[in-house]
């Protein structure tokens, strides 16, 4: 794996984080989780930099942002007891299905 898809999907990761965290913030009412939530995308900004050092910007950042999306709505749902119905999958599905005829 190159280590442009790797610093890609750390920043994928940290975004996920960094969105729970927003979402735990309940609008920076509670300023710990609003402060990490600020932390994180900073940096999950920063690894997205070094990733589009190795690849097209419009790939990563389309990538980039499916991925974060998805594993945000998944990591809420898991964790969060954020709603997941047919129609939020169908579209996570299209989003993930645009992605990949980018790649053809």
């Amino acid at each position: 794996m190159s280590v442009h898809i790797a610093f890609l999907l750390a920043s994928v990761v940290l975004d996920v984080l960094a969105n729970v965290a927003l979402s735990l913030s309940t609008g920076f009412k509670k300023k710990g989780w609003g402060v990490l939530a600020i932390a994180l995308i900073m940096a999950a900004f920063a690894f997205l930099a070094v990733a589009v050092q190795g690849m097209s910007l419009i790939i990563a950042y389309t990538v980039w942002g499916v991925l974060s999306i998805a594993g945000t709505a998944l990591v809420t749902w898991l964790f969060l007891g954020q709603p997941m119905n047919r129609t939020i999958v169908i579209g996570l599905a299209i989003l993930i299905l645009a992605v990949v005829l980018m790649q053809a």
